[in-house]
This record gives C-alpha cells, sequence and structure tokens, in this order.
C-alpha cells in the first residue's frame, strides 16, 4: 500500500461487504446530492462542450491537440454516445469515493475548491478533488487496463499521460499551495481501490511546462507534438508506420493526418485482427 488511508478504506468495505458496518444518513444524503448536481450538470442541456479555454482539466495536454481545440473544434471525432455517462460514471465514481472515506474515518477537505493558477500573464482556473494529509489528491476512474498499466506508478503514467493529469495536480498543488499528493484510482471493472503516488513530480519543472504551454497556444501556431512510429513484428520493422501511442484518444488524429487509415492488423496472424492506425503502409 502506498498511502495510510488505504487500509481504513479496505478494513471499511471489507465491514461493509460482511453487513458490520453501514453509512449514515448524513453521507448518504452527501452522496446523492453530489450525483444529483452531476446529472443537472451532464443532462441538463446548455453545456457547451466545445466552447475552448485553458482551465486546469485540459492544461497537460499536448499543446497541438489544444491548437485544433482552439482554432478547429468543428474537426473533432463525434463524441461517442457513451461520452455523457462516462462522464457521469466518473463523478458517481468520485462521490462514492468521498463518501467511503468519511466513512472510514479519513480526514480530507474539499470545501471552497475551485482555485486560480496565476502565471505570467494568464490564470487558469479549477476545481481540485480533495487535500488529505496536507497534500492535494485527484480522483480518477479508470478502466481496468489503465488501472494495471497506466496507473501502476508515476513512472507507468508520465511515460504515457496524453490527458494530462500530471500537469493538472501539478496546477492544483501549485494553485493552494498543497503539497503535490497523488491519485486515488477507482476500477471501473471491479471496484478495486489504490494510491498512486506522484513521488517523481518536479513541481517546479511541471509548473514551467504549463507556462511553455499557455505561451504556446497564446501564440497560435501549430506544431505536432508526436512523431508516428514504425510498426514492428517481432522485433523487426514491417515497413509500415504507425500513430504514435500518444495519439490514440485524440480527437483530431484524421484532421492532423489526413492519411491516417485505421485498418486491420497488416502483421497479426490472429484470427480476429486488432484494429490499428496506419499513417503509411507498405504495399511491397
Amino acid at each position: 500500500m502506498n498511502h495510510p488511508a488505504e487500509l481504513a478504506i479496505n478494513q471499511y468495505l471489507e465491514d461493509a461487504t460482511s453487513g458490520i458496518s453501514s453509512m449514515s444518513e448524513e453521507t448518504i444524503q452527501q452522496i446523492g446530492k453530489d450525483v444529483m448536481d452531476s446529472v443537472r450538470r451532464q443532462f441538463g442541456g446548455g453545456n457547451k462542450r466545445d466552447e475552448f479555454r485553458l482551465r486546469m482539466s485540459n492544461i497537460g495536454k499536448p499543446t497541438c491537440q489544444l491548437w485544433f481545440a482552439k482554432n478547429k473544434p468543428e474537426k473533432a471525432l463525434p463524441k461517442p454516445t457513451t461520452f455523457v455517462m462516462n462522464m457521469l460514471l466518473g463523478d458517481i465514481v468520485e462521490a462514492a469515493f468521498k463518501g467511503i472515506i468519511t466513512e472510514a474515518g479519513v480526514a480530507y477537505e474539499d470545501e471552497d475548491n475551485f482555485v486560480q493558477l496565476e502565471l505570467n500573464e494568464d490564470t487558469i482556473h479549477g476545481s481540485y478533488d480533495l487535500v488529505m494529509d496536507g497534500a492535494l489528491d485527484d480522483v480518477k476512474s479508470a478502466s481496468d487496463w489503465s488501472y494495471r498499466n497506466k496507473f501502476e506508478s508515476y513512472d507507468t503514467l508520465s511515460k504515457g499521460d496524453s490527458f494530462g493529469y500530471i500537469g493538472q495536480l501539478a496546477g492544483y498543488a501549485k494553485a493552494t499551495g498543497k503539497k503535490v499528493g497523488g491519485w486515488w484510482v477507482v476500477n471501473k471493472a471491479n471496484g478495486n481501490i489504490k494510491y498512486v503516488p506522484a513521488d517523481g513530480l518536479d513541481l517546479d519543472a511541471e509548473i514551467a511546462k504549463i507556462q511553455d504551454t499557455v505561451d504556446t497556444v497564446n501564440k497560435n501556431e501549430f506544431e505536432r507534438c508526436f512523431n508516428p512510429v514504425p510498426e514492428t513484428f517481432r522485433g523487426k520493422p514491417s515497413g509500415n508506420t504507425i500513430l504514435n501511442p500518444n495519439c490514440k484518444f485524440c480527437d483530431f488524429r484524421f484532421e492532423c493526418y489526413p492519411e491516417l487509415q485505421e485498418l486491420p492488423s497488416k502483421v497479426s496472424q490472429a484470427r480476429t485482427k486488432p484494429t490499428v492506425s496506419y499513417i503509411t503502409v507498405n504495399e511491397g
């Protein structure tokens, strides 16, 4: 375990599963209120989801993606019909998690959580999740794959953080003046919970990156952040090039690479071939 609170959380969940412990009406009411607020936010209508502005939740994303969001939002891939449900499920997970740690006797702060990060000539706003033991933590719901791989450690997250979670956490810590904590991660597939400390995060370096991001966005000049990579099969190059893994979930990947084709793998020998994002295909 990476955080002292993990033991209390696991004990509470074990007791709740056994019917030994219960949840107070006050906590139930708070979870219900938080979920209702989320439902109104996600399904209430009038949300301008494509209106661009720099905020804590996107400040850690690649600048090329932010350029498209600012200048060509209409070129984004249509959001899947699961988008709103996924947003709602993330909010439900956060509400339930806070209820669980409350009942487990874990002290935390989340009042007045709207903060602003003052940079050279810009201000970035956002709302952090919680502060525990004087450290700024974020709550994330994750797929089983992300829970086991991306959120295995700070190092694994830093190698593929296209969603900008590290920059987001650093921005909140700097804005609040709190220590950098980490991420409470809930596995959406099975309900497992773990803490991933941001033990390799250099706050000054991350804030400098945020300033660079703001400057780049303000300059409004497009430059790709990642290059395509060679496709390999059994350790040997196939002659094809594929989309950089950091671009996999980018809504603008087809606008950035008009030649992009998502095709069955050209090298896989599986009966059902996985889909691969090809930039170039060697027809020879």
